[in-house]
Parts: C-alpha cells; structure tokens; sequence
C-alpha cells in the first residue's frame, strides 16, 4: 500500500516538473527596447526688430532723404499781394506761418524741411519782425528780400543765418512776371538753389544737439468731442481773408484766399496749379496793433500765452499757444493743459487779433 502511494506520488513530481519547464519555454523572448525619436517641434520666428523710419519733424511723415532728420529747416518770406499771385512752391512747403504785416496786407513764411525736392519758389519778399521770431524758434536758415529797420536789426543782433536778396546767387528775377507785375513781385529761387546756397555759404546745416521740435504727431489727431469745422474764414484784415474748406475724401482742409472781399479763389501752385492744403490748421490770437509809422507795420507779440483754435479732421477745439521767449519754438496745449499732438501731415498757421473775426460752421 504505501508503495503504491510512494509511486504516486513521485510520478505527480515528474508531472510538474515536466508543466513548469513546459511553462518557461513558453515564455516569450524579450525584445529589446524601442526607442522613440522625439517629435521635432518647430519654433516661431523671432520677430524682426522693427524698422526705424526717419521722420520729417516739422510734418511727421517719413523723409525722402534720411539725412535730414536734424538738418535745419530752410525758411522762405513769400509774398501775399493779389496782384503777385501765385505764389510758387507752397505745395512742397512742410508748414506755413501767414501774419498780417502792414497796412492789412499779409505775408507767409514757408518752412522746407527736404528744399532739393521742391521747385521754383516765391515771390520773395522782405523780413518783418513777427518772422524773424517765428523763423529764430525754429533754428532755421531765413531767406528774404531786405526787411524794416526792426526785422534787420534783430537779424543782426540774434546772428541768424540768412540770406538777403541777391547775395550768395540764390535769387533771380522771374522774367514771364515781369512782362505783368511790379518789380518787387519778381523775385524768385528753388530749393536746390536754397540747399546749395547752405553749402556754399558754410552756415550750420545741422540742429544743435540739445535743439528738438517738440511738437508731436499721431495718425487720427481730430479732435474727438470737438465741434463741427468743415469750413473756416479767418478774416485777417479789411482787405486780406484765408478760407479752409475740409475734404473728408483727402483728409485735409484746401485753401483759398480772398481780397478786397472778394469770392475766394483757390490758394494755387503756380508751378502746378494745384490747391495747397493742409492736415492741420492752427488759428492764434494775440495782440496785434498798427505801429503808426509811414508804411502802417504792424506790431505782434508772439512771446508768452495765447488763446487759439485747431482744426483738423473736420473739427475743431479751444487751445493755448506758448512761446516762452524769442529762442523758442510755438508749443501748444489743450484746455485740460495736455500737450496736443498734431495730424502727420502739413500745418498752415493763422496768427491774427485778439479781436479779429474767425468764422465756423
């Protein structure tokens, strides 16, 4: 009996014995690891550093000729008597100053920041006090035919770089007007004859270096809550009106000019007879009183505060004018006392009487 159990039991042994070996060859080989390429992730770009665009500084806009970001302007007196119209060059002027000077008559001073890109220019007229001024706080070069006692004496006394008349070459007397205009009307240049001269003279070409235009300016400058200005008449005198009529389609006011009362006439280039316009119209009041000698000067003071009125992109707002002494720049303000940035683009400025009409509507 218990043989019989030993049997059994030694052959239930071998049984699982032979399973287990049975069991392991089974088993699957192992395979060796697969290893994943990480998946490549593409990186963006960097960006660009971006481009540093010159800027004209008298009209925001880029410069044709980069070099002339901190060159000083070139200043031009025009003539502004009916029977010298038109003027010449008032398209390529960057901004325009128009005061009335004698007897009810104004005169502009067009300022040139690029002169090789404009053409003829003129008529030419004489310096006044009022532009010796204008053109000082600008660091500009002042180009003129003779001037009244005041406006030469300050030219010498401030050592402003300018050119009188026929010196230097850069004038000349334009033959066609004379067949129709007075001699004094005649008077012409250009700008490449205006960028040569400053060459040829050896006057300073470049700002000084603590010398900036604070004006700034933006894309959209329309006043946001201002009021309504598709039109405006800025009535200088009894015989000298300037008109801006808004082209929503431009984006800028054109300018037309009336004497003696007389409808408007559009302010053309006589060298392409296309309206002058601007992005930006800038109205100043100050004193303005007649000297009382023989010609009827006109005595303006432009040092101090003002009150004034901007108009652009069909609108208008109240401002303040600054020009804290002779050396400085115009410099404006909003009522709130922030500066106000101006539309890239050109400027005309009107500076007339604290009393003088201005017409809105």
């Amino acid at each position: 009996m218990w043989k019989k159990i030993l049997y059994l039991i030694l052959i239930c042994t071998l049984l699982l014995a032979a399973v287990s070996c049975g069991s392991r060859s089974a088993e699957p080989e192992e395979t060796p690891d697969v290893v994943e390429e990480p998946e490549e992730i593409e990186l963006p770009e960097p960006e660009p550093e971006p481009e540093i665009v010159p800027l004209n500084p008298l009209t925001g806009l880029p410069l044709s000729d980069p070099s002339r970001e901190n060159s000083r302007p070139m200043a031009v007196m025009l003539n502004d008597i009916d029977s010298a119209m038109p003027q010449c060059g008032i398209t390529d002027a960057d901004m325009i100053f128009e005061y009335n000077v004698e007897g009810g008559v104004t005169r502009m001073v067009a300022f040139f920041q690029e002169p090789q890109s404009a053409g003829v220019i003129g008529s030419i007229r004489s310096a006044r006090a009022c532009f010796v001024e204008t053109v000082l706080g600008m660091d500009a070069i002042y180009f003129h035919a003779g001037g009244s006692d005041e406006a030469t004496n300050m030219i010498a006394r401030y050592g402003i770089d300018h050119i009188n008349g026929g010196a230097g070459g850069v004038f000349w007397r334009d033959n066609a007007r004379m067949q129709t205009m007075a001699y004094e009307h005649t008077l012409m240049t250009s700008g490449e004859s205006l960028a040569k001269c400053v060459v040829d003279q050896g006057f300073r070409s470049e700002h000084y270096d603590d010398y900036s235009y604070p004006v700034t300016y933006v894309e959209n400058a329309a006043p946001e809550n201002g009021s309504a200005a598709s039109h405006i008449t800025v009535c200088f005198s009894w015989y000298k009106h300037t008109e801006f009529d808004y082209r929503a389609d431009q984006g800028r006011y054109l300018i037309s000019q009336s004497y003696w009362g007389d409808t408007a006439t559009p302010y053309a280039d006589g060298n392409n007879g296309v309206q002058s316009g601007a992005e930006n119209v800038l109205v100043l009041r100050t004193t303005v009183y007649n000297s009382g000698d023989q010609s009827g000067h006109m005595v303006i003071d432009l040092q101090g505060s003002g009150s004034g009125t901007f108009f652009c992109g069909g609108k208008s707002e109240p401002i303040t004018w600054h020009k804290e002494s002779i050396y400085a720049p115009f410099t404006y303000t909003r009522a709130d006392g922030t500066a106000l940035s101006l539309q890239a683009g050109k400027t005309y400025v009107c500076v007339i009487g604290n009393d003088a009409e201005l017409g809105i509507r």
